[in-house]
């Protein structure tokens, strides 16, 4: 469904991801892993044609569906961000305009990719925060991002995300400003979204356990490089790079036994 083939990215005359190459079918998770500044961010934002600060696809090609995304128009990419493609960012609340109301924000974002009444797309977007195990999505609608807890604004951010069910849905560390228990309440709510609705999930994150319990395959990252790139028992217990045997190694144990 998706393949990058070969990808270097540039910010002017600077390489910042260099030779990047990797294949997603439908359904499938692939775990994006690294240090702060590997390039992973920037990579799913090359996807989505939203590099910033003129950073560019200086060499290879990104297939989506046997399309090459860097022919894209404006309008070809206004059509395919949000429906077919969808991202979830690090803070969703951070996205958001706060001065306007969870409500504004969602039948906007409805309205604008199907031809709805302002109350069927209200209707629409309590329905998907209910998906989401969010109680009360009335409430929330009437709610300003400022007034929800971390988690909830997550819930929020991926209810957006999924409501035209895409086929590939892009994850910039969506659990890492969370606490412990809600980031396993957020995996576990994507996971079940590829189950029923078969998305597939590019998920970045720097924590080697979220990646591990994931992702069916398993990238890792240093300086824009690929490390180790393979199925997730094959990196985690054949690690090709002394960076990735590193990184293992760094994962905490408990009484001698080491959870990735």
């Amino acid at each position: 469904m998706l393949e990058l083939k070969n990808v270097t990215i540039s910010y002017g005359d600077r390489p910042t991801v260099k030779d990047f190459s990797m294949t997603l079918k439908k359904g499938e998770i692939v775990s994006l892993v690294g240090e702060s500044g590997s390039g992973k961010t920037t990579v799913i934002r090359a996807i989505l044609g939203l590099l910033p600060g003129g950073g560019k696809v200086t060499d290879g090609d990104i297939l989506f569906e046997e399309k090459s995304l860097l022919q894209n128009t404006n309008e070809q990419w206004r059509k395919l961000r949000g429906t077919d493609i969808s991202m979830i960012f690090q803070d969703s609340g951070a996205m958001m305009n706060p001065i306007r109301k969870i409500g504004s924000i969602f039948t906007e974002y409805i309205r604008t990719h199907e031809k709805i009444s302002k109350k069927d797309a209200w209707e629409k977007g309590v329905e998907m925060l209910a998906r989401m195990r969010l109680p009360d999505g009335n409430n929330i609608m009437k709610s300003y991002p400022f007034q929800l807890s971390g988690g909830m604004r997550q819930r929020v951010g991926i209810a957006m995300a999924m409501t035209f069910q895409p086929k590939l849905l892009l994850a910039d560390e969506p659990t890492s400003a969370l606490d412990v228990t809600t980031q396993a309440q957020i995996v576990r709510q994507m996971m079940e979204l590829r189950d029923e609705y078969g998305t597939s999930i590019i998920m970045v994150t720097h924590n080697l356990g979220v990646a591990a319990y994931m992702g069916d395959k398993v990238i890792v990252m240093q300086h824009g490089k690929i490390m180790d790139q393979g199925d997730r028992e094959h990196v985690l217990r054949c690690p090709q790079s002394e960076y990735t045997r590193s990184l293992i190694a760094a994962v905490p144990t408990l009484e001698g036994e080491r959870y990735v």
